[in-house]
């Protein structure tokens, strides 16, 4: 089914406005809010922790957390710590991380597609209380299970952007996250790599895609300066959304003829007032499901 969802970003929200975001997120009906770990900004486990403490019926979603930070045994303890504590509700996301940042931190690796094959498929046996023995190029375990793994294991999701990557995250991950900016077009090509990857695999592959978006008076204006440097001024159209709530649901539609199943909606600059922002998001997640 489609669904919509919308964004914490640490740009330029300090952690200290987050659970003022997060209440006006559920009071509002939100469905979903999604973060991510941005270095050196803000944790995305402590983050989506507290997220789904201080809510009842929110869905959290981290994506993406970088993969070269944590070795996956910490990373499994992590997941099935908050999965198990509130069932049902926590969308972990993994990614290669931007490497300027992995490298500043020292843990910047030669081949992240590698890591990426090797970490995923280990965190999810992990999650389904596997006892995984693994001796890879970046990625060793032995003899390693969970004292207590999820019941139900949560989509582990990764990002993807080029082709390689795309077809690797359907092949290993349960979900891909898809960063904003792209057309329709655009993303359906990408969701064809990742369907691609997925082929033989049994289950659904839930496809998230991030998409810039704006409401109320002067829109598209902030929409329009969301997208400044790129390569035409008229860059963001069909590239973003804007208007009115029942604007936003129309517009969405030729995401989720993509292939999308879930529009993710990012706040555009100038979209300060994060309240407002996601009471308008939650009117389009009830306009989309309608």
């Amino acid at each position: 089914m489609a669904r919509i969802g919308a964004i914490f970003s640490p740009y330029p929200h300090p952690p200290e406005v987050f659970r003022d975001a997060v209440t006006a997120a559920e009071d509002a009906g939100l469905p979903e809010l999604w973060l991510w770990e941005d270095c050196f900004r803000q944790s995305g486990f402590a983050a989506a922790s507290m997220a789904l403490a201080w809510t009842e019926r929110l869905r959290v979603g981290i994506g993406i957390s970088p993969m070269p930070l944590r070795n996956v045994a910490i990373s499994a303890m992590e997941v099935a710590t908050i999965a198990r504590t509130f069932p049902g509700r926590f969308l972990p996301g993994f990614g290669h991380g931007v490497q300027s940042w992995m490298a500043q931190a020292g843990e910047r690796v030669a081949s992240p597609l590698t890591l990426m094959r090797e970490y995923v498929p280990t965190l999810r046996g992990l999650m389904a209380g596997e006892r995984v023995s693994i001796e890879g190029r970046y990625v060793t375990l032995d003899d390693v299970a969970l004292d207590w793994p999820p019941p139900v294991p949560p989509r582990v999701y990764a990002a993807a952007e080029g082709p390689k990557t795309l077809r690797l995250s359907g092949e290993v991950a349960d979900g891909t996250v898809l960063d904003s900016r792209r057309s329709p077009d655009e993303l359906a090509a990408q969701v064809a790599a990742v369907r691609e990857g997925r082929a033989g695999r049994d289950g659904e592959h839930d496809v998230v895609a991030y998409v810039v978006a704006a409401f109320g008076s002067g829109a598209e204006e902030r929409v329009r300066a969301d997208f400044a440097g790129q390569a035409s001024p008229r860059d963001h159209i069909g590239r973003a959304l804007w208007g009115a709530p029942d604007a936003v649901a129309r517009g969405a539609q030729a995401f989720f003829a993509a292939g999308v199943d879930a529009v993710i909606l990012l706040p555009a600059v100038g979209e300060g007032d994060l309240a407002s922002f996601y009471a308008d998001a939650a009117e389009v997640a009830r306009a989309v499901v309608s």
